[in-house]
């Protein structure tokens, strides 16, 4: 076996770990801050977890199936260790090129949209990465004289191989970030940007309610938030970052969210969507991880945890006391 071939092997079986313990139950703070680090060191890492996630529920969705009615609960204890090594194998092949890589070079000008509870991981061929969450559109122009991304709406993580002579920049309407070594989030609605910022620095620039041009620089653990009429700008512990981008996974992370708050997250991810009919239940804490597909599980604690009643109705599901 060669060399590269080994270091295949051994990131994959890794990758395989990895992925066991994400869906063994217990996931903590620490240990999606441990995953995160690990991806983080090399491209390979990350490529072989993508990769091993994606065979990993596309065999659970396989297994289920031949089970009647898709459940991804009752998947994953079926799939179990054999379905992770059958994953492990379809990860393997196209790490060695014997299968669809996921990471492929792109075009200098393209637009990418995903669907709601939709996640696309873009790579291009200077090293950057752009992770689109749910229901969201991003334009680029990547050539071999400008870097530059238009979010127009959603959220998106961005891990950017830093170039000095061409800077990589984000455009939100009026407002750019510009790269300065970095990863970072940015997430745009109708009327605010925010901008988190993991490792490194990044210069934003948003307009104030005079059209002058105000300029913060960001640096790891930053947190802005700008509107047309002010920006504000916090502080997130590496905890909190990890939390918050607990999507990149398909997962959503709560603790002592409001239950509104949380109500309001699902409802990104899915088309079958949550309310609440009394203000009072909106105020109601409510903690755990949950995967972002799965309303089941969540409003199962809502009904137990808190005590609320959950009820069907059409396309809604309605929480009341």
């Amino acid at each position: 076996m060669s060399e590269a071939h080994s270091e295949i092997r051994g990131v994959n079986i890794e990758a395989s770990k990895w992925l066991e313990r994400v869906h063994a139950g217990n996931w903590t703070g620490g240990d999606q801050a441990a995953l995160d680090s690990w991806l983080a060191r090399s491209h390979l890492n990350r490529a072989a977890y993508w990769r091993l996630e994606a065979a990993w529920v596309d065999a659970s969705r396989l297994t289920a199936l031949g089970q009647g009615r898709f459940r991804e609960k009752d998947a994953i204890g079926r799939i179990g260790t054999a379905g992770l090594k059958i994953a492990a194998g379809i990860a393997a092949a196209a790490a060695l090129g014997l299968g669809a890589m996921h990471y492929i070079a792109r075009p200098n000008t393209e637009t990418y949209h995903t669907s709601i509870g939709g996640r696309e991981l873009v790579r291009f061929e200077d090293g950057t990465e752009i992770e689109l969450n749910t229901d969201t559109v991003l334009r680029t122009r990547m050539t071999t004289g400008e870097r530059t991304v238009w979010l127009d709406r959603g959220e998106a993580y961005f891990h950017v191989h830093h170039d000095a002579a061409h800077p990589f920049t984000v455009r939100i309407g009026n407002q750019s970030i510009t790269d300065l070594g970095t990863e970072f989030v940015v997430a745009r609605d109708a009327a605010v940007t925010e901008v988190d910022v993991v490792k490194g620095k990044v210069r934003f620039d948003t307009p104030d309610v005079q059209s002058e041009v105000k300029t913060a620089m960001l640096s790891g653990g930053d947190a802005a938030t700008a509107s047309a009429a002010s920006m504000y700008i916090g502080k997130k512990s590496p905890g909190e970052l990890a939390d918050e981008l607990a999507w990149r996974r398909g997962m959503l992370v709560f603790r002592h969210t409001a239950l509104g708050d949380a109500v309001n997250e699902f409802n990104r991810y899915n088309t079958v969507k949550l309310t609440i009919s009394d203000p009072a239940a909106a105020a109601m804490p409510i903690g755990g991880v949950f995967r972002t597909d799965n309303l089941e599980d969540f409003t199962r604690a809502v009904h137990v945890v808190l005590g609320l009643n959950v009820r069907a109705e059409g396309n809604n599901i309605v929480i009341s006391r």
